[in-house]
């Protein structure tokens, strides 16, 4: 279990919890979080991660500029849990160089989603270009029932 920022409280989180922040769940209202703040924004690196909802897929679109396909994980958990991973390794320092301004970060990042029942998970795909990672979740397409007319005697 880790331990989420301070501005929540440095509330204990798990992904079986059902009030946890592990996870984004948009179909529970839950928050989204990411492992690894607690110990320090020098071993935690944030990608940043877009997720959108079309009539035929959710899209994922995360910023992961400098890594390459194979530096990143792409699973789905069981539960309908996509989880996004990977490690941004920060540059050799020699014994004589001197910094004067660090901002960009380092380290793991692990993000994680849970999917909509109507996810075909089977037909996950994703793609890398210019440091953008996509994954696309097609959907079942949802029958609406249809209304049967009742007649009034």
């Amino acid at each position: 279990m880790s331990l989420i920022p301070s501005i929540f409280g440095n509330r204990r989180s798990n992904i079986f919890d059902p009030f946890s922040l592990d996870i984004w769940d948009p179909f529970s209202g839950a928050v989204t979080s990411t492992e690894g703040q607690a110990q320090g924004a020098s071993s935690f690196a944030a990608a940043r991660i877009d997720w959108k909802e079309t009539l035929e897929a959710h899209v994922f679109k995360a910023d992961i500029p400098g890594l390459k396909k194979e530096e990143v994980k792409v699973e789905v958990e069981e539960g309908g849990v996509l989880q996004i991973r990977g490690a941004i390794n920060s540059e050799k320092e020699e014994n004589n160089d001197k910094w004067h301004h660090v901002e960009r970060s380092s380290g793991k990042f692990l993000r994680r989603f849970r999917l909509s029942e109507n996810a075909k998970l089977e037909e996950i795909f994703a793609a890398m270009e210019n440091g953008v990672l996509t994954v696309t979740v097609p959907k079942e397409e949802v029958k609406k029932p249809e209304a049967k007319a009742i007649e009034i005697s």
